[in-house]
């Protein structure tokens, strides 16, 4: 008699069978075969994964040049000449 999937045998023949033959205690059935069962294992699996970035430094040189004016001084002379001739009673 089948119940629930398994195999058991008539209470009533086991009974009889453990009183009439000791040796016949254990009775096998065919290997019943069950529903299929899925089990589901997650994983979590890390990745690093390395971006390369170029970054480049433009440096950008500003010169500023403040002009600052000295005043240079000169000085020309001219000598002008005059000759003033008195009235010499000796040069005449």
């Amino acid at each position: 008699m089948f119940k629930d999937n398994r195999c058991y045998e008539d209470e009533v023949t086991v009974n009889n069978d453990m009183f009439m033959n000791n040796s016949n205690l254990i009775n096998e059935c065919a290997p019943i075969m069950e529903a299929p069962c899925e089990r589901v294992c997650h994983r979590e699996i890390c990745h690093n994964v390395e971006h390369i970035q170029p970054i480049n430094t433009r440096i950008i040189n500003h010169h500023i040049y403040h002009h600052t004016f000295t005043p240079c001084y000169t000085c020309c002379e001219e000598n002008e000449i005059c000759n003033v001739y008195d009235q010499n009673p000796c040069c005449r």
